[in-house]
Parts: structure tokens; sequence; C-alpha cells
């Protein structure tokens, strides 16, 4: 693998787990060093940082804190 991949990886603890958990990346690095901005993007998949993933997630929270203060007010009554 490239000298400026492993320097890279090495200051980005996320993206050598994700590498670790995900073999193939070795193989693509080290063919092509360029696709460093494809890793990145897979790895905020994997981790579930993308946008829309963040916004599903804040989703199922309200909806979580609706569902306890609807049975939070049933159990008043």
């Amino acid at each position: 693998m490239d000298k400026r991949v492993t320097t890279f990886l090495q200051t980005r603890p996320d993206l050598q787990q994700f590498i670790r958990s995900n073999p193939i990346w070795y193989r693509f690095l080290a063919r092509d060093p360029n696709q460093l901005a494809e890793l990145e993007k897979e790895a905020k998949v994997f981790y579930g940082k993308t946008m829309p993933q963040r916004l599903e997630k804040a989703n199922d929270r309200v909806q979580l804190l609706g569902m306890l203060l609807q049975f939070a007010e049933t159990m008043k009554d």
C-alpha cells in the first residue's frame, strides 16, 4: 500500500476500523490510492453518518418520545 495512504489511515482510526471490517478495501487502495474519497463515503454509510441516516435516527427518537408521552398521558388517567 502507498505510504500516503498508510499515513492518512493512521490519522483516521475510524477508517482503519472500517478497513479491518471490510478487507477488500486493502486491495482497492493498493491498486488505486486515489480511492480514498470513495473509502470515506463507504465508511460514512457503514457508520450511519450520512444525512438521510441521521434524519431517520432523529425521526425514530422523536417518534419514541411521542409514544412515551402518549403512554404517560394514558397512565395519568
